[in-house]
């Protein structure tokens, strides 16, 4: 939701930075970014 700023944190990539401190906003691929690949891959049928 907008009114925590970052603190939550939602998708599948992560982006390193935080509300007033933008880092150097390189991207991770969370854990549910390879789950979700896996349901692709296999048709949501595993």
């Amino acid at each position: 939701s907008t009114h925590q700023g970052l603190r939550k944190r939602y998708g599948f990539i992560y982006v390193n930075r935080e509300d007033f401190d933008l880092k150097d906003l390189k991207r991770y691929k969370k854990d549910s970014f390879y789950w979700y690949q896996n349901v692709i891959k296999n048709n949501g049928l595993k």
